[in-house]
Parts: C-alpha cells; sequence; structure tokens
C-alpha cells in the first residue's frame, strides 16, 4: 500500500460522548456531524452567510463561539478527499479518509462516507493502540468541539505509515548496540557471578527466593515464589548446555511437585535448545537474559562484576 500524504488532517469526535463512533466505525464506514441547520445546500454550494447568521443568531451573538462553530462546520463541508481524518474509540487510533460528497441524514446530520473504511492499523498491519501513541497527540480526545487540527501532525502520518521517528529510531539502535554489549559481558562472569546475577533479575521481576542460593540441594539452583501469581519456580541455571542437559534439568523438574514451573537460563548453548519446547518451562537465553538485566537496571553492576 503507498504511504499516505493527507493535504489536511483533521480529528473528528463521533457524535456527543461518542454516541455515533460503533455505527461509523463498526458498521457505516462514515463520518458524521451535528450542527443541524436548515443551510445544508448553502453550505455545500459554499455560501457561508446564511450559515454564520443562523450560527451567531444561535450563539446569542458570541461572534467568537458561532466563528468556531462555522470553521468546524466547513472543514467539514470544504475538505478534500486528500484530508486526513482521525478518532479515538476503544482506546485505539483510527483513521479514514472521506468522500468529497456530503449527505444529510433524516435526523439533520450530515455525513461523508470513508473511503476503504476506518483502519486502526498502520500501513505494516501494525494496531494503533493507545498506549503506544505520544500523548500529546492522544490529548486531542478531550477537545470539546468536534472537529479540530491536531499538534504533531508529521509525527501522526509517520506513525500511520509504519516509518520508526528518527528519535524513537536511534534509541532503539543505541539500545541494541547496548545490549550486544551486555551479552558479551555475562558471557565472560564467572559461574558463581552468573548463578547471582540471574539471582538478581528474578528479585527485580518480583519473584522471592526461597532457598539460599548456593545451598547443598545440587538438583535447584534456585527456588522462588511469585507472591502476584502464587506460584513456585524451580530455576536452573547454566552457563553451557546441551540438549542432553536441558531434559536433564526438566525430568528434574517434573519429579518435584512443589513446583509450578521451571526456567532453565543459560548464556551459551546448542543452537537446538532454541528449539525445545515443554510444558511449564521457559528457556532464558543469551538474548531474553541480556534484555532482562537491561530492563532491571543491572547494567552498572554487571559492567562493575567485570571491571
Amino acid at each position: 500500500m503507498p504511504l499516505i500524504k493527507p493535504n489536511a488532517i483533521r480529528f473528528i469526535k463521533l457524535g456527543e460522548k461518542g454516541r455515533w463512533e460503533k455505527s461509523c466505525i463498526e458498521e457505516d464506514g462514515t463520518i458524521r456531524l451535528g450542527y443541524n441547520s436548515p443551510y445544508h445546500e448553502d453550505s455545500r454550494a459554499g455560501n457561508w452567510e446564511p450559515v454564520s447568521a443562523f450560527w451567531l443568531k444561535y450563539r446569542k451573538t458570541n461572534e467568537r463561539a458561532a466563528t468556531r462553530d462555522l470553521n468546524q462546520i466547513r472543514d467539514f463541508y470544504e475538505l478534500s478527499e486528500q484530508a486526513l481524518w482521525i478518532t479515538f474509540y476503544k482506546r485505539k487510533l483510527y483513521w479514514c479518509f472521506a468522500e468529497r460528497l456530503v449527505i444529510q441524514l433524516d435526523d439533520g446530520s450530515r455525513m461523508r462516507r470513508a473511503i476503504d473504511g476506518w483502519s486502526c492499523n498502520d500501513l505494516k498491519g501494525n494496531v494503533l493502540t493507545v498506549e503506544n501513541i505520544d500523548g500529546r497527540l492522544t490529548k486531542v480526545q478531550g477537545f470539546r468541539g468536534t472537529i479540530c487540527a491536531v499538534e504533531r501532525s508529521e509525527y501522526l502520518v509517520r506513525k500511520i505509515n509504519g516509518i520508526a521517528q528518527p528519535d524513537v529510531k536511534a534509541a532503539r539502535d543505541s539500545l541494541a548496540s547496548l545490549q550486544c554489549s551486555v551479552e558479551t559481558l555475562i558471557q565472560g562472569l564467572w559461574w558463581k557471578d552468573f548463578e547471582l546475577l540471574v539471582d538478581l533479575v528474578f528479585a527485580n521481576s518480583g519473584w522471592q527466593r526461597i532457598s539460599v542460593l548456593g545451598g547443598t540441594d545440587k538438583d535447584v539452583d534456585l527456588d522462588v515464589f511469585s507472591p502476584v501469581t502464587n506460584r513456585r519456580a524451580f530455576i536452573q541455571v547454566k552457563s553451557q548446555a546441551t540438549t542432553a542437559t536441558f531434559k536433564n534439568s526438566v525430568a528434574q523438574f517434573r519429579r518435584m511437585e512443589q513446583f509450578q514451573e521451571m526456567y532453565f537460563v543459560v548464556h551459551t548453548s546448542d543452537p537446538s535448545l532454541a528449539d525445545c519446547t515443554e510444558e511449564g518451562v521457559h528457556v532464558l537465553g543469551l538474548k531474553r537474559l541480556s534484555e532482562l538485566v537491561i530492563s532491571a537496571g543491572l547494567v552498572n553492576w554487571l559492567i562493575t562484576k567485570r571491571s
């Protein structure tokens, strides 16, 4: 699909308190405007004097309020099919382009049909959820009118096109470089320090250690409990491991009914180990472990330990 290149961008609130959202987005594929008045044909013809007079009278000669009303109505009637319309529904950003023809409905409201309907995905198929959108854009949901321009228009276009924001791309590149460095540092740890690192990762993730690290139990490296899920986990930590080593550890886990799940943590292993799947067993290899070290804020600890 070609990239979008809108000549204008507007947020539209689909009815008071969103009462038209479901019908417009899920059923009709339309954008819809209230502001009912007897001047639909004048609006279509671009004859705005009687429309302006109507809303000035409606607003009791409040010119500022009447001008806001008129500007929103004119946007609905005059913006071309190259204008991008957005709204928010069920915590997702929806967008569309709309046909130029404005149709008056039986209840006096007006509508334009969305070309190819509404979409809540970017052009690469990713869902546009509000938690992954800049708050300077999502704050437009608090707009008290019906139609308005949006801040961060270039950001929005890149977001819909599925193009990474320049600053985000730079940060991701830096994070990828950091992760490679962390992987190298992990692989150079002494085995006891590696066990300690794993212990710290789980502790920072909310797990509570039951057994003493480095105790007398040779079958279990870490015995941890999650107060959130009320589950107990068996953790086996290996600097190096083969598939046979992994299967032996799983067999030990199966014999101990007090554990609900198992984590097999290793930084150097046979490539085939990545394809091993066992119910209730999670394999944390070097890549995943490095991600957890970074998210747990243990990079400085790791650097100090290797210094």
